[in-house]
């Protein structure tokens, strides 16, 4: 495999960017020469890098498919010239991002890791540095023949490196801010990296990247609770544009024993609405034979999330939606494990 030991460095925006407003005391977004400015770093990692800055920065709460669509571009169109991609992205989206890309890139053969902070670059206390130069780090990392050693979307966070479509937000202020309660982490860096290879997917070097552009986002997400009230849902599930539904569920794929959720999910299956069944626990999967209340969900046309995360399931609808017609074949996709997302 040619390499060129240089890493593309896209800055999406984010926490690790940002500064103080003196007048304001919030934090905003700032050009991202001052970024590099703060990390002296820089200038002593071997491999090169090149920078592609989003102008403005963006917030990421703000992140959306078009944006996808333009950071797949970005990959696409430099694919040949870098070794691997680090996206600087905020925490808030970043394992949505990070499942969509893993979708929107099929057969990736290169490194794409996005990273960002908790507190912006430029403080005593950044965890910034560390997360933007392990990831270059890695980006490059390579083995004897010239193949990247992670050929996959990661995340990497606070010295663990973790599949994208595995992961979740887990700390809106501690610095372990991600995890990935069902796939053991891809790398740990300590004072050295340490590669878990049997664990990080083998794509076919031999074959190109396809890029994938179109996200359909007609889904909604929706979350179980005792009490939930048959009026809201049939509102909810009857408007004409949604396509998909991820079904946060109990447990291990159980629901309330009500013939009207029952019948509207199937309702909604027989007008070709794929509804995903995911689990509101943060660890384990979906068993919907395992208790009778899952299993009348089964038969209602609903599928398993299997051991998936809700934003790699919203992701996975919006690619599969936006690349395909067919409800059938969609709902035959969603069954399968296509990047590493699921476990079945």
């Amino acid at each position: 495999m040619q390499r060129t030991d240089k890493v593309l460095l896209i800055y999406t925006g984010g926490t690790i960017g940002m500064d103080i407003n003196p007048k304001t005391g919030s934090l905003e977004p700032l050009d991202f020469h001052h970024l590099v400015a703060q990390v002296p770093e820089f200038d002593t990692i071997a491999t090169s890098i090149d920078v592609y800055q989003f102008t403005p920065p963006i917030d990421s709460s703000d992140m959306s498919p078009q944006l996808w669509e333009q950071i797949v571009k970005i990959i696409a169109d430099g694919y040949d010239k870098y070794d691997g991609f680090v996206i600087l992205h905020g925490t808030d989206t970043m394992a949505f991002t990070a499942s969509a890309l893993s979708f929107m890139l099929e057969n990736l053969t290169k490194p794409v890791i996005l990273t960002g902070s908790q507190l912006p670059i430029g403080q005593l206390r950044t965890d910034g540095k560390e997360n933007l130069v392990t990831s270059i780090e890695i980006a490059a990392a390579h083995h004897e023949d010239g193949t990247p050693i992670v050929p996959e979307v990661c995340i990497y966070f606070n010295g663990s490196l973790l599949r994208g479509n595995r992961s979740t937000k887990i700390n809106a202020d501690g610095f372990n801010a991600f995890d990935s309660f069902n796939y053991p982490h891809l790398a740990d860096a300590g004072i050295n990296i340490v590669y878990h290879e049997e664990h990080i997917l083998k794509p076919d070097f031999s074959q190109p990247m396809i890029p994938h552009y179109a996200a359909d986002p007609n889904i909604m997400v929706f979350t179980l609770f005792p009490g939930i009230q048959d009026h809201i849902v049939t509102k909810m599930l009857d408007i004409p544009e949604i396509k998909g539904i991820v079904m946060r569920s109990y447990g291990s794929g159980n629901a309330p024993q009500r013939p009207w959720l029952l019948n509207i999910l199937k309702e909604a299956a027989h007008r070709g609405v794929n509804v995903i069944n995911i689990s509101q626990c943060a660890a384990g999967t979906v068993e919907m034979a395992r208790y009778d209340t899952g299993f009348h969900l089964k038969n209602a046309g609903v599928i398993s999330g299997y051991d998936g995360t809700v934003e790699s399931a919203v992701a996975k609808l919006m690619y599969l939606q936006g690349n395909f017609t067919d409800p059938e074949k969609i709902r035959y996709y969603l069954d399968k494990n296509l990047r590493g997302e699921i476990t079945i």
